[in-house]
């Protein structure tokens, strides 16, 4: 691996800071949510621990190492967090997987995941289109005949199920 010379440009990016810090300031309001919930249950101790003394004091808990990841965020020297190149590489697994996401309630588990594996291999990998579509179909029916066949597991379906009659 070569060392930068001076003439090349630094790597651009997310800077770290910042993410530190709306990662903290993220943790500190669900610390808060958490501490708000479990004392209106009730965070004391009468005759017993009530329905919220131990979440109030994972809060507490959980309230301190927020605090300490934004203190710490600016005692840490600023640098890069994530290159725009890793997180172009992550946005090309984001993006099928967020698609996936969406489809399952429209067209079922399964054909969702026909759908991402299609998107999938062709975003991310270099796979012949054969494969791709030979994967897309027999990993679908495959799930489809473990988990409802076998198993007897219902997940959710769309309209293709629906015809065949499931």
């Amino acid at each position: 691996m070569s060392l930068p010379s001076e003439t090349e440009a630094p790597e651009r990016g997310i800077s770290r800071r910042p993410v530190e810090i709306a990662t903290a300031l993220l943790l500190i309001g669900l610390a808060g949510i958490v501490l708000y919930d479990s004392h209106g249950r009730g965070a004391g101790w009468d005759g017993g621990p009530q329905n919220g003394f131990f979440p109030a004091r994972v809060g507490w808990i959980f309230l301190a190492a927020s605090l300490f990841i934004l203190w710490q965020s600016f005692r840490r020297p600023d640098g890069v967090f994530v290159t725009y190149e890793q997180l172009r590489q992550v946005v090309r697994v984001l993006g099928p997987l967020i698609l996936f996401v969406a489809l399952i309630q429209p067209l079922g588990i399964y054909v969702a995941s026909a759908v991402f594996i299609i998107a999938f291999m062709a975003v991310v990998g270099t796979s012949r289109w054969w494969s791709i579509l030979l994967t897309a179909l027999i990993v679908p029916i495959t799930c489809f005949w473990v988990f409802e066949l076998q198993f007897r597991v219902p997940l959710p379906k769309g309209p293709i199920e629906a015809m065949l009659g499931y």
